[in-house]
């Protein structure tokens, strides 16, 4: 092979080579066949090659694909921007669109900043997050982010916000259980406000569903309830991390419909474009953006490419294609499926601790001792050989981190486009299946029951 000068996650590993998709389908320049039960990165939530965002790529192609934010808007931009406020629920309503979820992230991080200011509010600059937790990878959405591995390298250059342990409820830090608990880690919150002082926090970040930091943890019923109280009694923000769930990944727009809670501002990103073109979003209610239209009117952020009309044009196509399919509303369906399927395999495999999630975000954990709960070494690198076993079979899952320190664990998502079928999801996990007991045969461990 030709010597590659492309700089891939592992310089001299040697990747197959995409040459189309076509559903939840892809296939090599080998003609080998992908099941894509990961969408990417969580991304591809209406599938490969879907004939209607081609063309709409093709419509704003002919018009005009940029156009910078500062001198004119677009026809495309600001259709999906009303678009957006018809489906986010309350007084979400403004959009500033940039080109993946760590802009947006960072951008809702200075919207929140910004919203204190305007108000003469200059000590609120802080924001609290959670351990075991992604908000991307640039300085300021790493320096939100628990994740202990991203964030090794760059340590010395980050914020410490990160501040409380996740709803982590399979490895509970006070051996406790919903809600006879109390919410104990949502309450941690106060306690860290107490310590910092309500007078320098501006904003409390989470990702409903946690995705790359913990595969796929969902919280107990009430927890954001109870933090969303929190943030409120102290004059906090609430930020959710949507990039993942956003737009129908958990069976809502927000997946914090799922738990009757409305955020002050949202992040956006992977499945707002479906990966047929990078964008993302920051979502603004009309409490936070109030203070700003009535001072400077303007948010201090921005990118070349932000709000450039042909990805707003891919997203508005990927979005009507959603309402006009009604592939929302069978998600969590679907997704009750899945699991239940997943389940089975965790009676059958020994080394499956726990299978969590919500809608088509689900998560297993792999441990050495179920009844212990006990990681593998973090030295075996069972994520990366269950994947890597996984793309042989012609499957791809998605890694996760997992582990109360966010270090040692291992785990997986699985989460397909939401417009799998039920026969796809048994061939899914079938796949699964083969991928497993082939793993159980690589470190000889026994199964449970038939396989």
């Amino acid at each position: 092979m030709e010597k590659s000068f492309l700089i891939k996650p592992v310089l001299d590993e040697i990747y197959p080579v995409i040459d189309y998709g076509e559903g939840i389908y892809l296939f090599d320049l080998e003609g080998k066949k992908y099941l894509d039960a990961a969408s990417g990165a969580v991304t591809a939530n209406i599938g490969h090659g879907v004939a209607e965002i081609i063309e709409a790529m093709q419509e704003q192609a002919k018009k005009v694909s940029f156009v910078y934010r500062s001198q004119f808007t677009s026809e495309a931009a600001e259709k999906l921007a009303k678009k957006i406020a018809d489906w986010t629920p309350g007084e979400l309503n403004w959009s500033f669109f940039v080109n993946s979820g760590s802009e947006a992230t960072e951008t809702a991080m200075k919207m929140a900043i910004q919203y204190w200011q305007e108000q003469g509010i200059l000590t609120k600059t802080k924001v609290l997050s959670r351990w075991v937790s992604y908000h991307g990878i640039t300085l300021g959405a790493l320096s939100m982010s628990g994740h202990a591995g991203r964030r090794a390298r760059f340590v010395p250059l980050l914020e410490d916000f990160p501040v409380i342990n996740p709803p982590y409820c399979y490895r509970c830090p006070y051996n406790q259980e919903a809600p006879s608990c109390g919410y104990m880690c949502a309450n941690e919150l106060k306690t860290a406000i107490k310590r910092m002082g309500a007078d320098q926090i501006a904003a409390f970040i989470a990702e409903p569903v946690i995705g790359a930091a913990g595969g796929a943890i969902a919280p107990p019923k009430d927890y954001y309830k109870t933090i969303k109280k929190i943030c409120e009694d102290n004059d906090i923000l609430f930020i959710a991390d949507e990039v993942m769930t956003g737009f129908g990944r958990t069976g809502t727009v927000l997946a914090c419909e799922q738990w009757d809670v409305i955020p002050d501002i949202v992040a956006f990103g992977k499945g707002m474009g479906a990966g047929y073109a990078p964008i993302a979003a920051a979502v603004a209610s009309e409490k936070v953006m109030a203070p700003i239209l009535a001072g400077t009117k303007s948010v201090m952020s921005g990118h070349t490419l932000s709000a450039n009309p042909q990805s707003c044009a891919v997203s508005l196509a990927v979005l009507e294609y959603l309402e006009k399919n009604e592939i929302i509303k069978e998600v969590e369906c679907k997704g009750v499926y899945l699991k239940n399927q997943l389940e089975k395999l965790k009676g059958q495999f020994s080394f499956i601790g726990d299978v969590r999630g919500k809608g088509l975000l689900l998560g297993i954990e792999f441990v050495e001792d179920r009844e212990m709960k006990t990681p593998f070494p973090r030295e075996a690198l069972i994520t990366q050989k269950v994947i890597a076993l996984a793309k042989e079979k012609g499957l791809l899952v998605y890694p996760a981190g997992a582990g109360i320190d966010g270090v040692n664990g291992d785990a997986i998502i699985v989460s397909p486009p939401l417009t799998i079928t039920k026969r796809e999801i048994e061939n899914l996990v079938l796949l699964l299946k083969e991928t497993f007991a082939a793993f159980s045969n690589q470190i000889n461990i026994g199964t449970v029951g038939d396989i």
